[in-house]
């Protein structure tokens, strides 16, 4: 019993990566809170579905340009990146808290500030990735990461109970104040992360421009069939799964089960709690779970999930769905960064991470075209068109990819 407490803990040993962890509490907290109030604000200020999803959307904007905080990374050092993004962060909410405080807070001024948010939001994921695979031992890294998917499970589950209950109770000014402090202690706490950098080769190379280190990266990836599937499957699930619990649900809450700020954040929390299980599994780091295959049944369990949820009519069910559902995404996502990290050399590790990130465009993509959807054949008929799609396309990538992901001596699949 102790090794097993010694080895879930045992990433807890670095300083740099307590720090980080702590960090990163605070900024999901922020991350999840901020949307939360937001996504109630615009749905209840315009009553438009497609406004909702485009603001679920731009928060993911920038997964576009998360190759070039890889490279950025690479270049500078990925914790001096990091402190700059989540200043900046700091900033973004000192100007809601301005706008609420004023009554000059509108859906618009919202969305804006929205975008901008988003074309650094995508790229703090790969960011931690990155530090905690700089300063964690190999051999404890699917239990680092799974730890580190903690901080974002259990902000979304308090996240969701304490911004939208602050926004009800408070007005959206107070609830802001919050997200503020949350962001402000988040960026002191970066203090203490390692400022480490990748070795490089001599003063006397001339540095690659970046999109030469860009065209190096893809065609890095491309070239490797795990790294390629990997991030295929991570763009699949984010395009017919991930609409339904991080866009729609104020629509589903508020239209479908004619539910206030508490269900909402209710249905909300549902999810992130089967988040929360599915992270301490894997932080456990006693199964064989950080493997192509684990992923491979999580994706294709989520989607049959999926299709029972837009059929199912009780609330009971649905909240059940709910925690399902948030247990295997963790199942199915974790597992992905460690796989890619292990199959990359160090010297790529925030540029495969930055390329990885591309793949959460698949989530705005799907909630941009779930709005048409939902108003021309209805939420249910969405709701199952959504995970057929993704069952047919995930059969057709493990025959593609069998051995790289499927075969059972492939390296995907041996755990570590």
């Amino acid at each position: 019993m102790t090794t097993a407490r010694h080895s879930a803990f045992a990433p807890f040993g670095v300083r740099s990566f307590r720090f980080q962890w702590t960090a990163d509490l605070a900024t999901s907290w922020a991350f999840e809170m901020e949307a939360l109030i937001l996504g109630w604000f615009i749905l209840v200020e315009t009553g438009s579905v497609t406004l909702l999803a485009l603001y679920g959307a731009l928060q993911y904007g920038g997964s576009l340009i998360s190759p070039l905080f890889g490279v950025a990374g690479d270049r500078i050092g990925h914790r001096q990146v990091f402190f700059m993004t989540r200043f900046v962060y700091v900033l973004l909410a000192a100007s809601y808290c301005a706008l609420a405080f004023t009554d000059t807070l509108t859906p618009l001024y919202a969305l804006i500030l929205a975008g901008i948010c988003g074309l650094m939001r995508p790229s703090d994921m790969l960011l931690r990735n990155a530090l905690i695979a700089q300063t964690v031992p190999a051999e404890q890294l699917t239990g680092a990461l799974g730890i580190s998917r903690l901080t974002y499970d259990s902000a979304k589950v308090a996240g969701a109970l304490s911004g939208v209950g602050m926004f009800a109770v408070f007005g959206i000014g107070w609830a802001y104040v919050m997200v503020l402090t949350m962001y402000a202690i988040s960026w002191c706490l970066t203090f203490g992360i390692a400022k480490q950098r990748l070795p490089t080769t001599g003063s006397s190379v001339k540095p690659q421009s970046v999109w030469a280190e860009l065209s190096e990266s893809f065609a890095y990836a491309w070239a490797n069939p795990v790294l390629l599937g990997c991030i295929f499957f991570a763009f699949l699930v984010n395009l017919f799964a991930y609409p339904f619990f991080l866009g729609l649900l104020p629509y589903v809450a508020k239209n479908i089960y004619d539910l206030d700020q508490a269900g909402f954040g209710w249905l909300t929390a549902s999810f992130s709690f089967g988040g929360l299980l599915g992270s301490i599994i894997l932080a456990l780091n006693r199964f064989n779970l950080g493997t192509a295959r684990s992923v491979i049944f999580a994706s294709a369990t989520w989607f049959v999930l999926i299709f029972i949820y837009a059929n199912v009519k009780g609330l009971g069910w649905v909240y059940l769905l709910l925690i399902g559902s948030g247990f295997v995404q963790s199942i199915c996502l974790i597992p992905v960064a460690s796989i890619m990290i292990r199959e990359t050399e160090p010297k790529f590790w925030g540029r495969m991470m930055g390329i990885r990130m591309l793949a959460i465009w698949g989530l705005p993509a799907g909630l941009l075209l779930s709005g048409p959807l939902i108003n021309v054949i209805g939420f249910r008929a969405t709701a199952m068109l959504y995970p057929i799609a993704g069952l047919v396309l995930t059969i057709l990538m493990v025959r593609h990819w069998r051995d790289a992901l499927w075969a059972k001596d492939a390296n995907a699949n041996i755990h570590r």
